[in-house]
């Protein structure tokens, strides 16, 4: 694959290293919204199959993306929170359970389980990487796979850690969430569409992904899957559209106590949203005109003599065979933090500190001049 910069309306003078905390909008995306905008002014044109028509062509698509052999397990959230509100909603916690996270993960894949566990007074198991950089990823995930009991009822985290891009082991996990009859809940908001995730081969029993990072999507905007252990669950939110029969306007006041099948009982209220739906589309076919396992191997590509650079000025960075190539963490001394920042700034290069890690996170649009502006900026402060 060649670079895809011309697909975008970046800065050139900039390095925009930072997809890990928004995506820049597709020219196509961008298209997609001011069709949607301008459709909005009259709406007279507006029908009743333009609620539902949209959300159908993301379902297909999204499925093609994670190969989801049902579309009606995919439904669409607004956020990862309220994804992973759903599952916590139904999935019932006693005292002696525990649930599984991994240390320093992304809040909104924390609280809610916080807040349950709380409630219930069950155990929340924040599994924390080693003090180590040797083998960190292995351990850290040998780590996870050990605190796996009988009592556990969930394990949830991504499939790359947001902060460093530790990859997790999901296969295994899958496995060992089997033989103990626990949830496998994943947050692939830092991968899915950057990085391949196959629902047939994981099995996840929840995928919640916020859309407007490696979906490319607007902000707002987000997709779920829901496995067979929630199909009969209460949903967070009470809405029109996630009853049976909602497509039949005329017999909306006749009230349904049964909800669409799958996963759209746990869609978002308003979920038809004729400007956001459009550009969540035309990122969708985007990607899949890419494929994830291209934007792999063309950030591995890219990243070679970053990493390189970095391992030879003695900075630690995680072996390659834990952890991903659209995003990954450069550990920074705490001394060295301060005039990190003031590096980025002077080198134009846009990546963001989380925790003592550097994180970078390429995509397409980035070219070896971005890469050689981020080497500058470490040459500067080691």
């Amino acid at each position: 694959m060649n670079c895809q910069k011309n697909k975008f309306q970046l800065n050139k003078k900039y390095a925009y290293l930072n997809c890990a905390y928004m995506a820049p909008q597709l020219k196509s995306v961008e298209k997609a919204g001011r069709k949607g905008l301008a459709k909005k002014r009259q709406p007279n044109l507006i029908t009743p199959d333009d609620f539902f028509h949209d959300l159908e062509t993301i379902k297909i698509l999204f499925s093609q993306l994670v190969n989801c052999p049902d579309k009606n397990r995919i439904t669409m959230i607004p956020s990862a929170s309220y994804g992973i509100a759903n599952v916590v909603n139904n999935l019932p916690l006693k005292k002696t359970d525990n649930i599984i996270v991994c240390g320093d993960q992304f809040p909104s894949n924390v609280y809610p389980w916080m807040s349950a566990c709380q409630k219930s007074d069950a155990e929340l198991r924040i599994i924390t990487a080693p003090d180590t950089t040797e083998m960190r990823g292995k351990l850290w995930n040998e780590k996870i796979l050990g605190a796996i009991d009988e009592k556990t009822q969930a394990v949830a985290l991504g499939h790359v850690h947001w902060a460093d891009g530790t990859l997790f082991d999901l296969l295994s996990l899958r496995q060992r969430c089997d033989e103990v009859d626990a949830a496998l809940i994943i947050d692939g908001t830092q991968s899915v569409g950057a990085l391949p995730f196959d629902i047939q081969e994981i099995r996840p029993d929840a995928l919640i992904v916020a859309g407007y990072k490696w979906l490319l999507g607007p902000y707002s905007s987000g997709i779920a899957y829901y496995g067979e252990k929630f199909d009969k669950g209460t949903p967070i939110e009470q809405n029109w559209i996630n009853r049976l029969d909602s497509q039949n306007f005329s017999e909306l006041v006749n009230y349904r106590e049964v909800y669409q099948p799958g996963a759209d009982r746990y869609g978002v209220g308003e979920k038809s949203n004729f400007i956001m739906n459009p550009m969540v589309i035309a990122a969708l076919k985007q990607i899949l005109n890419w494929q994830p396992h291209h934007i792999q191997t063309y950030c591995h590509d890219l990243i070679q003599p970053l990493v390189s650079e970095a391992q030879q000025l003695g900075l630690y960075i995680e072996d390659s065979a834990h952890r991903s190539n659209h995003l990954f963490g450069i550990q920074i001394p705490e001394d060295k933090q301060d005039a990190l920042h003031q590096a980025l700034k002077l080198h134009r290069v846009s990546a963001s500190m989380r925790g003592s890690f550097l994180r970078v996170s390429p995509h397409v649009y980035n070219d070896n001049r971005d890469i050689n502006k981020l080497i500058r900026v470490l040459r500067a402060i080691v």
